[in-house]
């Protein structure tokens, strides 16, 4: 069984489920799943990318600091473990294998430690474009690909 280590930063889509599950064809995948939601450090980086990418009304939203949909959310649960369960629902309705977890601290350690212990065959980072980020090679599979010993596949994240 080939075994992905998936990091994601929002719920997978159907489209982005098919993408990875037939990327090995008819092989097996087992996928863990990192869901490492973007931060408010991260806020100002999102507000230039969505600017440079013509996404201006996205750009308000961050630098408000609001998302409509948690705002109406009364869950004790978080938005990124929503997105987690049903992303590890939706690629195992798919046939793979998925286990996963929220990353808490760290990611790249996290993501190192994962691959270790797996023994996974390769690191699928599944992300929206983050121009700033890319440019300067900060983002998590210009990053991993100096950490972890296997090859890691930069994916963009389709929206719904």
């Amino acid at each position: 069984m080939f075994t992905s280590v998936l990091m994601i930063e929002k719920p997978l889509v159907p489209t982005d489920v098919e993408l990875v599950t037939t990327l090995h064809g008819d092989e097996p995948v087992s996928f863990v799943v990192l869901m490492q939601p973007r931060g408010d450090q991260d806020r100002l980086l999102r507000a230039l990318d969505d600017v440079a990418l013509g996404e201006l009304d996205d750009a308000v939203r961050e630098a408000t600091g609001r998302d409509d949909e948690e705002d109406r959310s009364d869950s004790p649960v978080s938005p990124a473990e929503r997105a987690l369960e049903h992303s590890l629902g939706a690629l195992r309705a798919a046939g793979a294998e998925a286990v996963g977890q929220i990353v808490q601290d760290h990611p790249l350690d996290l993501l190192t430690s994962v691959v270790e212990e797996t023994g996974a065959d390769e690191v699928i980072v599944l992300t929206a474009p983050h121009l700033v980020e890319e440019f300067f090679h900060r983002d998590w599979a210009s990053r991993a690909r100096h950490k972890v010993g296997v090859p890691v596949l930069k994916l963009f994240a389709h929206g719904e």
